[in-house]
């Protein structure tokens, strides 16, 4: 049964929710469903990236959010910044939400499924932000650091947002591998948001 948060088509039954949750100073509206990642309630560590998210220093261009569930970071960051935003996810379930979502809240995004950066509409970014999900294992957290880099223009930036006890350490240690920095911006109730800047 693929009844996984990443799992490109869950099969559990749908049983959809719809909540409010204020982020960047914006009441969002939200429709979730099972199958998908933290239903219930925008989870702490997407809160804590969305907080801490730096976009004064950035380049020019659009913002990429890998991962995007059905649509916190992408759509608050989108409404914060100002800035074109992509937001892709393997869950197609998590991705019509996010589209709905998006709509709903009167945020323009343009939101798809793609497996990892198998599918971008972009060659380049301004940034890409990412709560990886920890679950599909370190092999798939791990190729979203390493191939962040070719996609970011010089000055672009990614930040994550990982529990130390799930892999922080590790994490901003390939990190530094692909980018030749990485900086603690943040630690957060034991949430690290981890951020290196293509040179």
């Amino acid at each position: 049964m693929a009844n996984h948060y990443y799992s490109e088509n869950p099969e559990t039954a749908h049983d959809l929710h719809q909540w409010s949750f204020e982020l960047a100073g914006k009441t969002f509206q939200f429709v979730t469903d099972s199958g998908v990642f933290s239903r219930d309630t925008v989870d702490y560590g997407s809160r804590a990236l969305i907080d801490h998210f730096d976009a004064e220093n950035l380049p020019d261009g659009t913002l990429l959010d890998v991962g995007c569930g059905y649509g916190p970071i992408g759509m608050a960051l989108a409404y914060q910044t100002g800035r074109p935003v992509e937001m892709i996810d393997v869950n197609n379930r998590a991705v019509e939400l996010a589209q709905g979502n998006a709509k709903h809240n009167g945020i323009e995004a343009d939101i798809h499924q793609s497996n990892i950066y198998e599918t971008l509409h972009q060659e380049e970014y301004a940034a890409i932000i990412s709560n990886p999900p920890i679950r599909a294992g370190k092999k798939v957290v791990h190729q979203i650091l390493s191939e962040a880099e070719p996609l970011l223009k010089i000055g672009g930036t990614l930040t994550i947002v990982i529990q130390k006890k799930q892999g922080a350490p590790s994490a901003k240690s390939k990190m530094e591998d692909v980018f030749g920095n990485a900086e603690i911006v943040a630690k957060d109730k034991g949430y690290y948001i981890i951020r290196s800047t293509k040179e």
